[in-house]
């Protein structure tokens, strides 16, 4: 079965971190470009980091860039996301996925996996 698992998100205080993982099956994840999206209550889903395929070139968003280093372990077929400095601002529903290319995470294709909440908060 095709999938991509999320895991490693809680509840952490401001300026904590958490390390977000996603772990595919049935398929390799090294083939293709890949990230991290967001979707925050009431928000849409937004691209937060992704990671190109063929050099590992990275793209993160205004929001995160400085504070989050995404990363990948094709030997172990993974996708990983460091947050440091965690703010509430970034409390959301994490989801790993593959994009046509990282550049901006542009055009998401595939499913969706149920994702990881993580929430930022005193």
């Amino acid at each position: 079965q095709v999938q991509l698992v999320e895991s490693g998100g809680g509840l952490v205080q401001p300026g904590g971190s958490l390390t977000l993982s996603c772990a595919a099956s049935g398929w390799n994840l090294s083939y293709y470009d890949a990230g991290w999206f967001r979707q925050a209550p009431g928000k849409e889903r937004e691209g937060v980091s992704c990671i190109s395929s063929h050099d590992s070139s990275t793209y993160y968003s205004d929001s995160v860039k400085g504070r989050f280093t995404i990363s990948r372990d094709n030997a172990k077929n993974t996708l990983t996301l460091q947050m440091n400095s965690l703010e509430p601002e970034d409390t959301a529903v994490y989801y790993c996925t593959t994009v046509r290319t990282y550049y901006y995470c542009s055009g998401h294709f595939g499913s969706w996996g149920q994702g990881t909440q993580v929430t930022v908060s005193s």
